[in-house]
């Protein structure tokens, strides 16, 4: 009767039975977890892709909102600002040269390099619903973050013809704002544009040479019709500007597709343009080629073999697994890897000329190389004891930059009579490894199998020569669409009538400039910045899906100021183009009458050597010799500018050298 008594309403509630009890508040059962979970604000599917996504969604709207301050705020404040902390500001060079009296003569034609374009829709799939004549490529890049399966699809060329995939029209953004700025806040070409502006130019004289940097050069002509536009918009500017030629900017791969063009101008329809032998010594009056890589570059090579360098290496290393996981749900190496292989204008910047430009196993022409001593020189403070030098020079170890991809730290170093290769040339290789992890992600490298990895490991090392066999044994639909288009030698005969062929002529080392002694070509580059040239791989840890090779981030020398840092070894440049590639060809190919240049064309090198900005306020500084933004460079700005209003290169000065340009050229043994 007691245990059935009532309970009185003064007595507090009795609890639930244990087993409710324990199921709802017990933090080791299931709903336990999950109430825990949304008491501290997580939810179940949280992560640490998650976490990274909403770290740089918060940097990027930061960045935007700092930017629209910025903008809004009358233009006198961030000047005051800058002012009061780094002191007066220098002239820019078009006030400069306005006040000293120059004036719009000459036309300007800029021609874009590499990814520095917009590129915008004309038609697409049904998952680009809306964005029609909105740029894919260049501006805010939102749809990278809204659809970036979507976007990739869009931004891949067919992978067997090199052009549109069916149902997709991406085109180039014409005029000057194709490539003034690659993103808002980021010039590109706006720099140099405004500064011209300032002595008179306005854009009926400034030209920009837009076109679909994913595509082969002749491609361009192909599709768009690019070449004719460019050939047809010098003469127009050329014709109403009372007869003055033209002044060509070309930048990066603009360089080597400026060099097509020209070659493309001369040659007879249906393959040229059929303008004639005397075309380009009407129309132009200077080349002035900024950061050329003339000789290709080296970090072409891993952006192919692995699609990675060395920042994409490190970031690999700071957070793991990150670039080789699913994200929206993307595995992020190996589509960057599907999209660029399919672009056929990356297999321009090969680099050419073999082991005679680039070195071998034992030699390079930069195996001096010394950064202290370029220290040393920019500060103009070398030590007057000779003996130092000496022994600085007889300690410091040997470095083989001729081997530009090596397996392993010891393969780097080690004498050559100390390894030993076995040839994959021909190598029998695997089934296909793909199987439903991998998802979508197909790479050449599933056909490739785990036998071809090995053997590709086994080679052990690869100079410049042959870097092209290794890209044709692992890559070999992409380098059957390269040789189509593109040659990687030396011209023995540059009479052989099949250098006719439009895959020479973006070649320096086979093909002829024009005939037009009184233009001028100059190569304007920066120096003093460590600059990718050889690299150090390994073998992935897991191959099956991943790409199986990487760029071995724990290979370092002790030297804090070393030549390897990351697995990757470093010599002088702009950061992207080794001196090498943008200064041997008017350094030597074509200086004064060689078989390259027959008419005795002048050639001249301009170097800028790079100084930071020494604070934020300077933004990317005004005289950097990175390579892009050298752009923004008043000396180079200037030089530039003189030319236009007038002047050549013996009124700049002549040539302008801090690197040792003229003695690594020396070293290369080529028939002039």
């Amino acid at each position: 009767m007691q245990n059935l008594r009532r309970r009185k309403p003064s007595e507090p509630s009795r609890p639930e039975p244990e087993q409710k009890e324990t199921t709802q508040n017990d933090p080791d059962s299931e709903n336990g977890k999950e109430r825990e979970n949304k008491k501290n604000g997580r939810s179940k599917g949280w992560s640490c892709i998650d976490n990274c996504c909403w770290f740089i969604g918060l940097i990027c709207s930061i960045w935007w909102f700092l930017l629209f301050l910025y903008n809004a705020m009358p233009s006198s404040i961030p000047q005051y600002v800058t002012e009061a902390i780094a002191g007066p500001m220098p002239d820019p060079p078009g006030e400069k040269l306005r006040k000293e009296g120059f004036s719009a003569q000459h036309p300007v034609v800029f021609v874009p390099g590499i990814v520095t374009g917009g590129l915008e829709l004309w038609e697409g799939k049904p998952c680009a619903e809306g964005l029609f004549r909105k740029r894919l490529w260049g501006g805010t890049f939102g749809e990278v973050y809204k659809r970036p399966s979507c976007w990739v699809e869009h931004m891949s060329l067919d992978n067997e013809t090199g052009l549109d995939p069916p149902g997709i029209r991406v085109r180039p953004v014409p005029g000057l704002v194709a490539a003034d700025y690659f993103a808002p806040g980021y010039f590109v070409w706006a720099v140099l544009i405004a500064n011209l502006a300032r002595i008179g130019y306005e854009e009926k004289k400034m030209y920009m040479a837009a076109y679909d940097w994913r595509l082969s050069f002749q491609n361009t002509e192909v599709r768009d019709q690019t070449l004719s536009r460019i050939k047809s918009n010098i003469e127009l500017m050329v014709a109403t500007s009372g007869g003055k030629k033209a002044v060509i900017v070309p930048h990066s791969m603009g360089v080597l597709y400026f060099l097509h063009f020209m070659k493309w101008v001369e040659a007879p329809p249906p393959m040229g343009g059929g303008g004639g032998l005397d075309w380009c010594a009407k129309h132009i009056k200077a080349v002035m080629n900024i950061g050329g890589p003339f000789l290709g570059v080296p970090k072409s090579v891993p952006g192919l073999f692995s699609a990675e360098a060395k920042d994409i290496a490190v970031a690999r290393a700071i957070a793991p697994q990150v670039l080789d996981i699913d994200i929206f749900p993307l595995q992020t190496l190996q589509h960057v890897m599907r999209m660029t292989r399919t672009w056929d204008a990356t297999m321009s910047m090969i680099p050419r000329g073999g082991d005679t430009i680039w070195g071998d196993l034992d030699r390079s022409p930069e195996e001096d190389y010394d950064h202290k001593k370029r220290k040393q020189k920019r500060n103009e403070t070398i030590s007057s004891e000779n003996n130092e030098d000496e022994s600085h020079d007889s300690k410091r170890k040997k470095i083989y930059y001729g081997r530009m991809i090596s397996f392993g730290k010891d393969v780097a170093e080690a004498p050559s009579s100390e390894i030993e290769r076995i040839d994959f040339r021909g190598a029998p290789k695997g089934s296909s490894v793909a199987n439903s992890s991998c998802r979508d992600v197909w790479t050449e490298y599933h056909d490739m199998g785990l036998e071809g990895v090995k053997a590709v490991a086994d080679y052990k090392v690869y100079n410049a020569g042959e870097i092209l066999d290794l890209l044709h044994y692992v890559a070999p639909k992409m380098m059957a669409r390269g040789d189509a288009h593109f040659s990687y030698g030396i011209a023995d005969d540059l009479d052989d009538p099949k250098y006719q062929n439009y895959k020479y002529w973006s070649n320096a080392l086979e093909t002829k400039l024009p005939n037009a002694p009184e233009m001028e070509i100059f190569s304007l580059y920066g120096v003093g910045i460590k600059t990718e040239r050889a690299y150090v791989y390994r073998v992935s840890p897991s191959p099956e899906c991943n790409i199986p090779f990487q760029i071995d981030i724990s290979a370092n020398d002790e030297d804090e100021d070393s030549y390897l840092t990351d697995g990757v070894y470093l010599v002088d440049g702009d950061e992207t183009v080794p001196v090498l590639s943008s200064g041997f060809m008017c350094a030597r190919g074509w200086r004064g009458k060689t078989r390259f240049n027959p008419s005795g064309i002048r050639t001249y090198i301009r170097e800028y050597d790079h100084t930071p900005p020494a604070n934020l306020l300077e933004g990317r500084g005004t005289q950097s010799g990175a390579h892009v933004d050298i752009l923004g460079n008043f000396a180079l700005i200037e030089d530039i500018m003189r030319v236009a209003a007038g002047q050549n290169g013996q009124d700049l000065g002549g040539d302008r050298i801090y690197s040792d340009i003229f003695k690594w050229a020396g070293r290369i043994n080529l028939k002039l």
